[in-house]
C-alpha cells in the first residue's frame, strides 16, 4: 500500500490496482562522513535506493475490488491530502502517492510499522506483525466462502503454487469449523428430514 499511487485508484469502478511496493530507504553520507553519525541520521543524507519496486510476480500485479465504505474513506483521505498540499506550499513534493508525509514524500516502511503498532494498541487487540494483516485477509476470505480462484487473484498468488501458500495463510477458525459442520448437518439431516425419511436432527 505504501507504493500505491492515485493513478492506481479507480473511484468510479471501485477498485485499486497493485503494481509496486515501497522499498526501505538506504542512505549514504552527504557530508563526506564528517558528521560523526550513522548515514541514516546524517543531516545531509542521500538515499541510494529507488523508492519502489515492481511486485515479485506477474500474479502480484492485480486489480482488487474495494468496498464502497473504503472508497468513501479514500476520497476523504484525498481531500485531506489536498489540504496538506495547500498548507505545505513550496515544500510539497508531488509524487502521486496515496500515503505520504505532510510534504508529499512517500512513507518510510519503518514509519508505517510504528503506526501499525500504535493502531493495535489503540484498538486494544493483541500485538502482531504488519504481515499478520495479510493472514487475516486470507482467513476472512475463507470465512466468506470466496472461491479459491478469486482468493488467489485477490491475494496475488501464482497459479500452481497457490494451494500450498493458501494453507499457510488461511487459518481454520472456530467459525469456519462451525459453519462447515452446519453445512454438513444441513445436507445429511435437514434435507433428509424435509424429504420425510432418514435421520432427523435432535432439537
Amino acid at each position: 500500500m505504501l507504493g500505491l499511487q492515485w493513478s492506481d485508484v479507480d473511484f468510479e469502478a471501485g477498485f485499486i490496482r497493485v503494481r509496486r511496493g515501497r522499498l526501505r530507504p538506504r542512505y549514504k553520507h552527504g557530508c563526506g562522513d564528517r558528521c560523526g553519525r550513522k548515514p541514516g541520521y546524517c543531516p545531509r543524507k542521500i538515499n541510494t535506493r529507488r523508492e519502489t519496486k515492481d511486485t515479485k510476480s506477474r500474479a502480484g500485479r492485480r486489480p482488487i475490488g474495494v468496498p464502497d465504505e473504503l472508497i468513501k474513506l479514500l476520497k476523504r483521505h484525498k481531500a485531506e491530502q489536498d489540504r496538506e498540499r495547500a498548507l505545505a506550499r513550496d515544500l510539497w513534493e508531488e509524487r502521486g502517492y496515496v500515503f505520504t508525509s505532510p510534504t508529499g514524500e512517500p512513507l518510510n516502511p519503518n514509519t508505517d510499522y510504528h503506526r501499525w503498532k500504535d493502531l493495535l494498541k489503540a484498538a486494544g487487540v493483541r500485538d502482531g506483525r504488519l504481515h499478520d494483516a495479510r493472514h487475516i485477509a486470507g482467513t476472512v476470505l475463507l470465512i466468506l466462502g470466496v472461491p479459491d480462484v478469486i482468493v488467489d487473484a485477490i491475494m496475488g498468488w501464482e497459479p500452481g503454487k497457490s494451494a500450498r501458500v493458501r494453507r499457510r495463510y488461511q487459518h481454520l477458525t472456530g467459525r469456519v469449523l462451525r459453519d462447515t459442520a452446519d453445512k454438513v448437518g444441513g445436507l445429511l439431516w435437514r434435507s433428509a428430514a424435509g424429504a420425510g425419511d432418514g435421520p432427523r436432527r435432535a432439537n
